[in-house]
């Protein structure tokens, strides 16, 4: 019987408790347990409290973990609760992503306030981005584009979005969904015009390394094919450094035994990219995935990566 009760970590932001309430709600069908088995802790996060400027410039990804993980690292939480696409590629010593819950839909939204497509904005539009792969999307889509830095939660940039900050922004349409704010989406778009982040639509779970009793309960909830596909695309990332400082793009699916995978890097200015398409046995996904991201490397050159920081 469970008597003792665990401790989730999360951000404190609207869709980042959705996230923790689903995986609640998914261990608490799996081992029978009620709410009462869990204690939610709200942590806030640097990446949280810094909004005036990019990312990018901050400290990228790990801005979104670090608190998170000092959390795991001293006790205070058994596990933490995240947005894939918000993972670095290196964990801290003792830490492992130890669970992937199932994929949400893992394209992005447009939001338009001026016109309901990135297509039918007028010439110079302002659209609000904090992502630098969106922001060099959409210059390769519309180099007309006043593409400027837009910080903030779901909500925060719904809100700067009606009072007229810019002309329209892209989101996640998976933190919609979780959100049930679908309906604020006036474009879909499709993946093949505007691929996605590695690991975008993917909730993982972190956990400290050795904890055997928690790993048995968490693989009770873990997706195969969403922890196989992630396994390439966070190979991908690591090949080619990826960070919040870089524009790369990537989408691995899954098909019985069978990985495609789909990755792009692109010029901040959107003006250059380079693209692979590569595929074989998901028990080679990470493997699949670091041979992608070496070869644009190479395909690149050296130049392309220069102004990447």
């Amino acid at each position: 019987m469970q008597t003792t009760v665990l401790r989730i970590g999360t951000r404190a932001s609207p869709l980042a408790m959705a996230q923790a309430h689903e995986a609640r709600a998914r261990l608490m069908a799996a081992h029978g347990l009620s709410e009462d088995a869990f204690a939610i802790e709200a942590i806030s996060t640097s990446g949280d409290r810094i909004q005036d400027r990019p990312l990018s410039e901050a400290g990228g990804k790990g801005l979104f973990t670090k608190e998170l993980e000092e959390a795991l690292l001293d006790g205070r939480i058994d596990f933490a609760v995240h947005s894939s696409k918000d993972m670095p590629t290196a964990l801290p010593s003792g830490l492992a992503l130890s669970a992937f819950l199932p994929r949400e839909d893992p394209r992005d939204a447009f939001v338009g306030e001026a016109a309901r497509t990135i297509a039918n904005l007028p010439h110079g539009a302002t659209v609000g981005s904090s992502s630098l792969r969106r922001q060099a999307l959409l210059l390769r889509m519309r180099p007309d584009l006043n593409v400027i830095m837009f910080r903030g939660n779901v909500q925060t940039r719904l809100r700067k979005l009606r009072d007229g900050v810019a002309d329209g922004t892209i989101l996640a349409l998976a933190g919609l969904k979780r959100l049930g704010s679908q309906d604020v989406a006036t474009e879909i778009l499709p993946l093949d015009l505007f691929p996605p982040a590695p690991g975008q639509g993917a909730i993982c779970i972190e956990s400290r390394i050795g904890d055997s009793r928690l790993d048995e309960m968490l693989s009770a909830i873990n997706d195969a094919p969403t922890a196989q596909a992630l396994a390439c695309e966070r190979a991908f990332l690591a090949a080619l450094d990826g960070s919040c400082r870089m524009p790369i793009a990537g989408r691995a699916t899954i098909d019985g035994g069978h990985l495609d995978f789909d990755g792009t890097i692109l010029s901040p200015d959107g003006r250059q990219s380079h693209e692979i398409s590569a595929s074989g046995p998901v028990a080679e996904a990470a493997a699949i995935g670091s041979a992608s991201g070496e070869k644009l490397r190479r395909d690149a050159g050296t130049g392309f990566f220069d102004g990447w920081n």
